[in-house]
């Protein structure tokens, strides 16, 4: 579908007598048109005033849409010994921003040139219509603050096609018609009278004095090439040499929207790259990684528009998603030189993390990329990411924990440092600082703390595997799989199976008979770590029952639906057997050394009792057994002697025979194997004597402190089932004479 949409022209008069035009898109006929116009990178200035000595402000102020502010002032050399904070306006909410502290205490610039200025870091703030301001003297004295003081805003604008199709439709776009008056040094008012744009130029140009450098630090001026005493630089474009490890992806200047016009003047290069120091560019860490280019172009537009610097000042700049982005111009493979720790830019690359990293740790990501950067780069020039290098001062100052260092002087520093380690500023903040040891871990390899999670298909029998044969190794790592090159499954030591550097596992079959199973991991470096050997056996002989599932009666309370059994069995294995498992007529699992087990069975119904045995390897075996439990009531017994009938529920069948006569008897004869006396027994219980085949077997006695019904009191298991004949009789005890019987169990 083809959409239309009409340009309303209209005008804004800007403070000083600027005029902007503006097109208003009236998109028809489709509401839910995805995408906006392209918008130019625009910087605004903003005088502070104060008629206090020590302290400049600036009140809540309208402006024009900002995302990026900073504060600058004459002098590019020039110190602000005071603190700078900016309170900014939602573009979207409209709401104010509690007050954010601008790092003050940056780099001054190594090689002066007119027009340069001195500034604090930017500070990425997002989408913005209003500013205040305020900058105080340290300790809020009254001493002097730099001359020129200013708020600069940066608008990125909307410059790449990606960004064209990211949000809404803009509601205009900025295309002035006249050159535009910057704000003179009376205060803007909060009435909606907007900062204007300066087109790329900074208001105040330092005269001559302004260069001088200022007390602290101190400094050789390394433009002079008579006072310098690091390597100079060289215009001459040398040839990019190869890395030892992968290049990373790099979003490219055009990638990111350069406008290279800001930066005509060509690019200078190192000899190499001895160091790699790591920055943070301060701000909010809650930018979305879809913005990140827009917050590198603020950078750029602030560094070359307020600063007055040639380019951006770091070499290379990543987001908390972990996307690299090509900063100063030159070529990514080479050692472009840069503007991001004074007194050893000449002899290093620079990386910058987006955001802000003193109580906040950089994401992983981040880490990761950083790593990969710094261990590419080092690795142009033969350099252990792990190591330290001799670099030499180009400038006598203290650095952030007071060590001093003197001008042509050569000090240690780690190969990748921080900011902090060369020039007394916070940067790249504690957070981020404290993670330096990763980054330098990370890049120098080897993969870190790699470890065999699982075997799959094996199961573990104290520190040995066994398996059928087909195995699946799993693992982890924390060091990112971004600078791992792959990982290999080693068996008996040789290479059985290599993985992409994202896989968790990989498979392999092994041969009947005992290995050595471990992981390796190839780090991007070519260097390796292996985990541990693990003794895997691959067998597939299955367990053994040797004695099968055996179904016995035991004591306790007999129910037509659950008679008191014993199952037993015994399995093992050649090996190791883990577990014997019950599956019928009900399920259950049991230890490798369990052999017995209490369970219920149903009367006068034939089960099948079916087991399977299972070793570590995960082979099985299955042993079965059918057997039935039937109930003998006591009308089937052959009585002698007098013999009571009772009648009650809480009987088996409802009925029960008592007799307190002395050697009265009750005789049951069946097939099986197993059988069990049942008797209601009571306080009054006397006692009875059991026979089996004509043999007397025991002397039962039947009392019990509580009335209990339906009670298997005696058993008896033969090893086979055959014909028997159990016979109770009446022992006549004195005082109790009487027995109550309940039937007769047997299985058969």
């Amino acid at each position: 579908m083809k959409r239309r949409a009409w340009l309303t022209l209209g005008a804004v008069v800007l403070g000083g007598g600027g005029v902007v035009t503006y097109a208003v898109a009236s998109p028809s006929g489709d509401p839910g048109a995805e995408g906006r116009a392209k918008r130019p990178v625009e910087v605004y200035d903003l005088a502070l005033k104060g008629t206090v000595g020590g302290k400049r402000e600036l009140p809540r102020t309208d402006t024009e849409q900002f995302s990026l502010v900073g504060v600058s002032w004459t002098g590019a050399v020039k110190q602000l010994d005071g603190t700078a904070q900016v309170r900014t306006r939602g573009l979207e909410s409209g709401e104010w921003s509690t007050w954010q502290d601008l790092e003050v205490n940056i780099d001054p610039p190594e090689d002066l040139e007119a027009g340069m200025r001195g500034a604090s870091e930017p500070l990425w703030v997002g989408p913005s219509d209003g500013v205040q301001v305020q900058v105080v003297h340290e300790d809020g004295t009254t001493g002097s603050l730099p001359k020129g003081l200013e708020v600069n805003l940066v608008d990125p604008g909307v410059v790449t096609d990606a960004e064209t199709k990211a949000t809404e439709p803009a509601a205009f776009v900025a295309e002035e018609t006249s050159p535009a008056a910057t704000p003179t040094d009376s205060t803007t008012p909060s009435d909606g009278t907007t900062a204007t744009p300066t087109d790329g130029q900074t208001t105040t140009s330092p005269t001559p004095t302004d260069t001088t450098p200022s007390a602290t630090p101190t400094t050789s001026d390394p433009a002079s090439p008579s006072a310098s005493t690091s390597p100079s630089p060289s215009a001459t474009t040398p040839s990019a040499p190869p890395s030892t490890v992968p290049k990373p992806p790099v979003t490219s200047r055009a990638g990111w929207g350069a406008d290279e016009s800001l930066s005509p003047d060509p690019s200078e290069y190192n000899a190499d790259v001895k160091a790699v120091f790591v920055h943070h560019t301060t701000g909010a860490n809650d930018y979305s990684c879809a913005d990140s280019a827009s917050v590198v172009r603020g950078i750029y537009a602030y560094h070359t528009q307020v600063n007055g610097w040639n380019d951006v000042g770091y070499n290379f700049l990543v987001d908390k998603c972990g996307t690299v982005f090509e900063g100063r111009k030159g070529g990514v493979d080479l050692p472009v030189l840069g503007a991001h720790t004074y007194g050893w830019n000449r002899e290093s690359t620079g990386i910058a993390v987006l955001g802000e990293y003193t109580s906040t740790s950089a994401s992983n990501a981040a880490l990761a990329s950083v790593a990969r950067v710094a261990a590419w780069k080092l690795g142009q020039y033969g350099a252990d990411p792990a190591g330290t290098v001799q670099l030499t001062a180009g400038a006598s100052q203290k650095n952030y924990f007071g060590t001093s260092y003197t001008a042509g002087t050569k000090y240690t520093f780690n190969r990748i440092s921080g900011h902090r380690d060369g020039y007394n500023t916070q940067c790249p903040g504690n957070s981020l600082y404290a993670q330096l040891p990763t980054i330098r871990t990370w890049a120098a390899g080897p993969v870190q703390g790699l470890k065999v999670t699982s075997v799959g298909g094996a199961g573990l029998s104290g520190t040995t595997y066994y398996t059928k044969g087909a195995i699946t190794a799993r693992w982890t790592a924390t060091t990112p799989a971004s600078l791992i090159s792959k990982y290999e499954l080693l068996v008996d030591g040789k290479v059985a199976a290599t993985a992409s550097s994202t896989a968790t596992s990989a498979n392999a079959t092994l041969a009947v008979g005992s290995h050595t199973v471990a992981v390796r991991a190839v780090h991007q470096s070519g260097k390796t770590t292996t985990t541990a050997a693990l003794t895997v056996v691959a067998e597939t002989t299955a367990p053994t029952f040797t004695t099968t599932p055996k179904l016995t009666l035991r004591t306790g309370t007999v129910n037509t639906t659950a008679i008191p059994v014993t199952l037993g069995w015994k399995a093992t294995d050649d090996k190791a057997l883990r577990e014997v498992k019950l599956v019928s007529p009900t399920t259950a699992t049991f230890g490798p050394t369990t052999t017995s087990s209490s369970r219920t069975a149903n009367s006068g119904t034939a089960a099948t009792w079916s087991m399977q045995a299972f070793d570590y390897a995960g082979n099985s075996r299955t042993a079965s057994a059918s057997y039935t439990p039937v109930i003998l009531q006591e009308t089937s017994a052959v009585k002698s002697g007098s013999w009571t009938t009772r009648s009650s529920t809480s009987y088996l069948g409802g009925k029960s025979y008592s007799s307190g006569s002395k050697s009265a008897s009750l005789s049951w004869t069946f097939t099986g194997r197993s059988a069990s006396w049942v008797v209601s027994r009571a306080s009054t219980s006397g006692q009875a004597y059991v026979y089996v085949d004509g043999v007397k077997v025991s002397t039962v006695d039947l009392k019990s402190s509580t009335t209990l019904y339906r009670q298997a009191i005696w058993t008896k298991t033969w090893a086979g089932s055959a014909k028997h004949t159990v016979k109770i009789v009446v022992v006549g005890t004195s005082g109790r004479p009487t027995i109550t019987t309940d039937g007769l169990v047997y299985i058969k």
